[in-house]
């Protein structure tokens, strides 16, 4: 059981908002409306890991290990939609987001298969990763600057976390976890063949609400996160470039292949099919 030990291993890095957190370094000239409309979506976005967490508890009911991590998970994701409302609340109240915004993103998820839920998952804490280094670059303010850094820390390790419950899946399930992985794994890491952000909240996960059944179509402003990314913080091809290096990087340790490319992992897949149907044949 891997539990026990995630929980120990995040609990001794644990921030606390009130002393973590530097408010009184707060400088008013240096945050803009534009600046904290952004922070708003975020706060939204980040609620979302309610319905996740639902959408996990439904899917992994039979994995009573990984179920009871989603208590971690769970906590420190609702406190990154915490502490940016709670900056909002101190320094831009009326941004703060309503408890209506906030239902809006809390909807039932349908059924998929649970190994590549986990690999999806895994690949957005990547690139959330990835995104709020980049947001705490764009933003002026020292205290909101402050706050990304630091969740996107707590992304990292949620990432690190989610591969240990990969490496157990392919010690039980072997090829059949590894062609869910592979799988997913060469879809996140082709984000440039589409325009569309390759993360779990821009993704649709609800048949009968379709086309509104994305977290991002159910914010306030659902073209958001595009002008985020592109127009606002600017994340460009280099910054992609790393997301797709890491998800590559940490794919490579788990098959302990290589895999400089995603035409490299696309090959694994094949192969892993192939043996898949041989074996049922």
């Amino acid at each position: 059981m891997l539990y026990p030990e995630l929980f120990k291993s995040l609990e001794q890095v644990r921030w606390n908002m009130e002393t973590d957190i530097p408010w009184d370094q707060f400088d008013a000239s240096k945050l803009t409306i534009e600046q904290a409309q952004t922070i708003k979506m975020n706060a939204i976005t980040e609620w979302a890991a309610l319905p996740a967490t639902e959408m996990f508890l439904r899917d992994n009911r039979t994995d009573s290990d990984f179920s009871a991590f989603m208590s971690v998970w769970f906590f420190e994701e609702q406190k990154h939609s915490l502490v940016l409302m709670e900056y909002l609340r101190r320094f831009y109240p009326a941004l703060v987001p309503t408890e209506e915004e906030l239902d809006k993103v809390r909807f039932e998820f349908d059924p998929a298969p649970a190994l590549e839920t986990l690999m999806l998952h895994f690949c957005g804490e990547i690139r959330l990763n990835h995104w709020y280094r980049c947001a705490s670059d764009w933003h002026t303010e020292p205290v909101i600057k402050h706050i990304y850094k630091i969740i996107s820390q707590d992304e990292a390790r949620h990432g690190g976390a989610y591969l240990k419950y990969m490496k157990k899946a392919l010690v039980e399930l072997g090829d059949v976890a590894s062609s869910s992985f592979a799988k997913i794994g060469v879809l996140m890491a082709s984000s440039r063949r589409t325009d569309k952000p390759l993360h779990p909240t821009n993704l649709h996960v609800n048949q009968a609400l379709f086309p509104n059944d994305t977290i991002q179509s159910r914010l306030p402003d659902p073209d958001w996160l595009e002008r985020w990314l592109d127009g606002q913080i600017k994340f460009d091809d280099s910054w992609e470039k790393k997301v797709v290096e890491r998800i590559l990087h940490n794919l490579s340790l788990l098959f302990e292949r290589s895999f400089s490319t995603v035409q490299d992992l696309n090959r694994y897949r094949k192969e892993i099919s192939a043996r898949l149907v041989a074996v049922a044949a």
